[in-house]
């Protein structure tokens, strides 16, 4: 019976050693004046050489831990993947920088303090081909806005659920504490949408998955830009089964899109 035991415990500590490390940072925004949380993904082994990065963006209502550290396997995927994972704590933003809210500028934060930040901190590839976003829910906005505006920052991008066009929901997630009232400044949400953005693309020139379930109150929105992108004859992976805007869902897309970034990095090996 000692055996055993010493058996398991040894197996939990071979186990616990080769899980990712989990870093938990408050990174200095001066655009904003305040420290942001941030969690980092680092894989087993790392510290032997650079790696790629995958930056990946919360929903309304949740932060950098509680739902994909506490609901999803992401952490394996830093391992079996030999990726850096990202989770910066946006709050209700949008990732955009609010005209009306001098403390809500993430879009800054995001593509400016917090990849300085991590590239001069961790073993990255500090170049596009080796940096992706993604992101569920209003982290699906976000993904596809910051790397339709910052090209030469990202590679690849993807959309889980996402809320590409927010038009259609103006009292809902807050949208209007960041950009005021739909009825007084249209335009103003008119430009920042997903949609907004697409003129900014060319074919080839960022990789990008968008996923949504057929019965999300988003599933409209994303035929929309799926049908956009089709009609610019701008390249993308388009998929959608069966499915709400919740976690079992956003599981199995999770894996759908590390597994689309891992095939971009192998193919832009340097």
């Amino acid at each position: 019976m000692k055996r055993i035991c010493s058996l398991i415990a040894l197996m939990t500590l071979i186990l616990t050693a080769s899980a990712s490390r989990l870093d938990t940072v408050r990174v200095e925004s001066r655009t904003m004046q305040k420290k942001v949380n941030v969690s980092v993904i680092l894989p087993d082994g790392y510290g032997d050489k650079r790696l790629p990065t995958v930056y990946l963006l919360h929903g309304y209502g949740d932060n950098h831990l509680r739902g994909y550290i506490g609901l999803t396997n992401v952490r394996d995927y830093a391992d079996r993947l030999g990726l850096i994972i990202v989770i910066p704590d946006a709050e209700s933003s949008w990732y955009f920088d609010s005209p009306i809210d001098p403390k809500c500028q993430y879009e800054t934060f995001v593509t400016s303090e917090l990849i300085d930040f991590v590239d001069s901190s961790y073993l990255t590839k500090p170049v596009r081909e080796a940096r992706a976003v993604t992101g569920l829910s209003m982290g699906g906005h976000g993904a596809l806005y910051l790397a339709i505006r910052h090209q030469d920052l990202f590679g690849a991008a993807g959309s889980m659920s996402g809320g590409v066009d927010f038009r259609p929901f103006p009292e809902n997630w807050d949208i209007k504490k960041r950009l005021g009232s739909y009825a007084e400044n249209r335009e103003i949400w008119d430009q920042n949408t997903v949609m907004a953005q697409l003129p900014k693309l060319k074919d080839g020139a960022l990789r990008i998955i968008i996923d949504c379930g057929t019965e999300d109150f988003f599933y409209e929105v994303n035929c929309r830009l799926h049908e956009a992108l089709a009609e610019m004859k701008i390249g993308h992976e388009f998929t959608t089964r069966p499915g709400v805007h919740n976690w079992e869902y956003w599981k199995r897309s999770l894996r759908d899109h590390m597994l689309f970034f891992d095939d971009f990095f192998n193919e832009n090996k340097k």
